[in-house]
């Protein structure tokens, strides 16, 4: 015996919902059911059978909503699916749980599609204004083609959303209707309204003024704004346009861009509360590392110096002595500062946070890495030193130091000898920290990269106080 429920255009769930448990409170089996739309073709069927008496039954709480919005899809076999489905929930009440059986993952899916049309539906409805003349509320009009049958699921969203006035919107299989505070719909086939006016020029010119091709992500906007939807919105056939036009729009934007910050930047500095002064750097509180640390370690060295070296943090002997690069590391870095014929006095040492971090082990204080929040915090004694001494280049050693110069602490192998550019503007040039030496089995290629960096580092300063021309490495 077979059975053709047909599911009307409007009132769809409702009516699957009256078959369905008429059926699987009967023990019917999948395989006896023709599901089939209202409009549709007819099945080879007939009517079908007629359905039997409806028997008491009970499902999973969270199988209606599911089945409410999969009755809505347009996908072949959806309410066939959805039937199957529910004869398996009887005797498996966590069926809708196992989201790796396959007839469960789905339903599933096609319930995200159907919320994704919704939202798209949100999204793109543009309602035109038809109030007539006396008229006590205002009237609007609408036109969409959604992919899935969702008029009746979207309806509850703008009569809340547009609840102080009347509007109508139409899709090719459905009119829906809000008038006097009351909603209405209509199965009523309809052809693609024209509903352009007066106020579309309006808001063309607005959205062409308002598009900024520097933010433009093509395939992000095309995410978000399917072409399939283009057709419907006025602004839609600029968009080809603008983007074409985008990158000629940057450089003019960047070609127009004031040379001096406007009036109004000066007020607002003068709000902003002062920079910390040099004297309070020990009694900074900007993280929590200064409150194990046994005091802060500013930097060392001339107030002219043209070359500043910047490594991570102090270290347990510098936490001792106040001085930055004076234990183990530091020793590394003062044998390869010599070979690579640099003057240690004549450069500007310091750290990129200025408190020791460790984890107290017995009787040790074993190191521990600054997090990015701690670099930031402490970027604002970094940035005081850099202001102070003004170099002409800076070495960053180590990922700390790279991160706090330039914003990125990745990758510092592919990088190093590199010159790169600092968040003010100065060269910097990446290398490996000395302590990364004195731990790595490679150590005798990190010697030698950190040798190569700081010769580097001496033969572009020599440059720059002769006067001479010289050439970067590799500048990304």
């Amino acid at each position: 015996m077979i059975y053709a429920p047909c599911l009307p255009r409007l009132g769809t769930f409702d009516a699957w919902r009256d078959a369905a448990r008429a059926l699987a409170s009967n023990g019917v089996d999948a395989d006896q059911i023709e599901w089939t739309m209202d409009g549709a073709e007819c099945s080879l069927f007939g009517s079908g059978a007629a359905l039997p008496a409806a028997q008491s039954m009970t499902v999973p709480k969270d199988f209606l909503p599911l089945a409410k919005l999969v009755c809505a899809s347009r996908t072949t076999g959806a309410h066939d699916l959805l039937y199957r489905v529910l004869l398996r929930c009887r005797g498996n009440a966590a069926l809708l749980d196992n989201r790796a059986d396959t007839e469960v993952q789905k339903l599933v899916a096609l319930a995200k599609n159907i919320r994704r049309d919704m939202h798209k539906m949100k999204a793109f409805v543009r309602f035109r204004e038809v109030t007539p003349k006396g008229a006590n509320r205002r009237q609007f009009i609408s036109w969409f083609e959604p992919d899935h049958r969702i008029e009746e699921l979207i309806a509850g969203f703008f009569t809340r959303r547009f609840a102080d006035m009347d509007w109508g919107i139409v899709t090719p299989e459905v009119t829906t209707k809000f008038e006097g505070g009351f909603l209405s719909q209509e199965a009523l086939p309809s052809d693609r309204l024209n509903l352009s006016d007066a106020t579309e020029d309006l808001w063309r010119t607005y959205y062409a003024n308002i598009f900024n091709p520097a933010r433009l992500k093509i395939k992000a906007m095309q995410s978000e704004m399917p072409k399939k939807y283009w057709k419907n919105l006025p602004e839609a056939d600029l968009i080809p346009d603008l983007i074409a036009q985008a990158e000629t729009r940057v450089h003019q934007m960047q070609q127009d861009a004031p040379t001096l910050p406007p009036m109004r930047a000066e007020r607002i500095l003068e709000r902003l509360p002062a920079r910390p002064k040099a004297e309070n750097i020990h009694a900074c509180t900007r993280c929590p590392i200064g409150a194990q640390a046994t005091q802060a370690v500013a930097g060392v060295g001339p107030d002219a110096a043209r070359l500043m070296i910047v490594g991570e943090q102090p270290g347990d002997h510098e936490d001792l002595s106040g001085k930055p690069f004076v234990g183990p590391a530091g020793q590394i870095l003062d044998s390869i500062a010599r070979e690579a014929g640099i003057d240690r006095s004549a450069a500007y040492i310091t750290s990129a946070v200025k408190h020791f971090k460790f984890k107290p082990r017995g009787k040790r204080r074993i190191h521990q890495s600054p997090n990015r929040s701690e670099i930031s915090a402490c970027r604002v004694w970094l940035t005081q030193e850099i202001a102070t001494i003004k170099p002409a280049l800076i070495v960053a050693l180590g990922a700390t130091a790279a991160q706090a110069l330039t914003g990125n602490g990745t990758q510092i192998m592919a990088r190093r000898g590199k010159i790169e550019t600092s968040l003010e503007g100065l060269p910097v040039l990446i290398s490996v920290h000395p302590s990364a030496i004195l731990r790595s089995p490679d150590s005798a290629n990190l010697r030698a990269a950190l040798l190569e960096d700081l010769s580097t580092s001496r033969i572009m300063i020599d440059a720059l106080e002769s006067d001479t021309t010289v050439t970067p490495i590799t500048s990304i």
